[in-house]
């Protein structure tokens, strides 16, 4: 935890688009949010983005990360939002009412994470009828998944075109990346799906662009 915390820290202050990737789905989440949604929380919150567009549409937000500077980056941006709560907090460490949040969401966090035991913690604090919404990055495994490569590799310089205007990341970002991705472990999608289907039963499980895939389930 203390290199993932490292790693982010250094992340918040050179990239400025280290979470395009991420924005991309945002819509496609939201889409799938129980309504009303009166509490919802976000476990890897990072610099905020998802969090603040949670809370046009849920009464109370509650934000973790293991990072100080992107919590503190997250609370700067999101100061006109009285509704969303920053904690600089573990999610693994942390005790998490059972069944409180009418959404649970996570994004590009749980492949840090023991995925078993997360998922069981996650569900317990979901209430019923309460929907769990994953984006996350998978280990690329199949035939199929080497194909999908040069889409997802036009789509992501497209995004950052369109959204930064330039085709590459920076080169402090891009240094920073480097060093957190020189100890990331993914699952594969086999590894999701087996691990859904036994905590998460009915749940969708769905592989998309950009080395992603994404998981819904509402708990009965």
């Amino acid at each position: 935890m203390s290199t993932l915390q490292s790693d982010f820290d250094r992340i918040a202050l050179v990239s400025a688009d280290g979470s395009l990737h991420n924005d991309h789905y945002h819509k496609f989440l939201l889409r799938q949010l129980p309504s009303p949604c009166h509490a919802a929380l976000e476990i890897g919150c990072g610099k905020g983005e998802f969090s603040r567009r949670l809370a046009k549409r849920c009464e109370r937000v509650l934000a973790l990360d293991l990072s100080p500077e992107m919590i503190r980056i997250a609370r700067e941006h999101s100061a006109h939002l009285p509704g969303v709560e920053y904690e600089l907090a573990d999610v693994m460490q942390v005790d998490l009412p059972a069944e409180s949040f009418d959404c649970i969401a996570s994004i590009a966090t749980l492949h840090h994470l023991p995925l078993r035991e997360v998922l069981l913690k996650m569900k317990a604090a979901l209430k019923p009828g309460g929907v769990l919404l994953i984006l996350d990055l998978f280990e690329p495994s199949s035939v199929v998944d080497t194909f999908l490569n040069p889409p997802a590799m036009a789509l992501s310089v497209a995004l950052r075109l369109m959204h930064h205007g330039r085709l590459l990341p920076s080169r402090e970002a891009n240094a920073a990346w480097a060093i957190h991705e020189s100890h990331d472990i993914y699952p594969t999608m086999t590894v999701v799906r087996e691990l859904c289907a036994a905590i998460l039963p009915g749940a969708r499980v769905r592989k998309h662009l950009l080395w992603r895939y994404s998981v819904v389930w509402r708990k009965a």
